[in-house]
């Protein structure tokens, strides 16, 4: 079954002699329920693909099927609550706020989702953070914030788990623990993540492999 149905898909940048192609067409079917890796190079439009995925940019031209839905014609409401309902955003940068315990940062985004304590207790617990509740984002390792990151992705129990580069700030053992943890979170917790990297290591752990180069896919 389809998660995201891509046809013809493209995004410009600027115009004339500016103008900035960052994906040319793309078309492609992202099946529900997997580990999706995207991998290409800095500009190959990754990003951007993903941003077009989440809800957080509009295409220029073609179609993004999320079941019957076509999120490219979604007005900025629509688009925002696409996001609220569906989707999970896991960055390079952990974005965690640094007066809040790693409760309350996932307690900010359980909130706005009208979910509990309860749920944020359980999505710290989830990623093996159930010890470090109260310690604040200064107290805690590179790989302890992007699990809180994840936690706090994950506490809304989301339909799609978008990843940007997740380990791009980590060391190489504890990155292969957060891409461990992000397969398990696709296995148990019946969530399909799509994950962009430059890493073509990572791409040895999916079940679906995309590379993108100069806004097109190449295999």
């Amino acid at each position: 079954m389809s998660l995201f149905t891509i046809s013809n898909l493209t995004k410009t940048y600027g115009e004339g002699h500016a103008k900035v192609v960052a994906l040319n067409n793309v078309s492609l079917d992202l099946p529900e329920g997997k580990f999706i890796v995207i991998l290409g190079a800095s500009g190959s439009g990754k990003s951007t693909l993903l941003n077009m995925l989440g809800c957080m940019d509009r295409a220029t031209s073609g179609s993004i099927y999320f079941g019957k839905t076509d999120l490219n014609t979604f007005n900025k409401r629509q688009m925002t609550a696409f996001r609220g309902e569906y989707i999970g955003f896991v960055f390079q940068s952990y974005n965690l706020l640094p007066d809040l315990t790693a409760l309350e940062n996932v307690e900010f985004s359980t909130e706005l989702a009208g979910l509990s304590r309860k749920e944020a207790l359980s999505a710290l617990n989830s990623v093996g953070l159930s010890e470090r509740v109260n310690h604040y984002p200064a107290e805690l390792s590179g790989g302890e914030q992007q699990r809180v990151s994840i936690a706090r992705a994950i506490a809304k129990n989301p339909k799609v788990l978008l990843c940007d580069e997740p380990t791009g700030a980590l060391d190489f053992n504890t990155g292969n623990m957060i891409i461990e943890l992000l397969k398990n979170i696709q296995k148990t917790q019946n969530t399909s993540v799509l994950l962009i990297t430059h890493n073509r290591e990572i791409a040895d752990v999916a079940d679906v492999v995309i590379t993108l180069r100069s806004g097109e896919v190449v295999q």
